[in-house]
């Protein structure tokens, strides 16, 4: 059975800067991709979601956001001296 090859939207070809010419598929654990308009082909191993997920304001637990620490701050008048 052949893989479905899908143009990737607003992707530039690395070679000839086209842009909307290059497509992706998957097939037996690589995937693919190459540009219609030029002959650039890349092959990449699928990676495995070993690696853990990069920390962001979203998955950080309440407890983690709530340790960070707070601190007030006092605003001065310029004019008063």
């Amino acid at each position: 059975m052949a893989a479905v090859k899908r143009f990737i939207a607003g992707a530039i070809c690395p070679r000839c800067a086209a842009m909307d010419r290059i497509r992706a598929w998957e097939q037996n654990g690589i995937r693919y991709r190459d540009c219609v308009a030029c002959d650039f082909f890349e092959q990449l191993p699928i990676e495995s979601s070993d690696m853990p997920e990069l920390e962001t304001r979203v998955n950080r637990s309440r407890q983690e956001q709530q340790e960070d620490t707070i601190q007030t701050v006092k605003i001065l008048d310029p004019r008063r001296r």
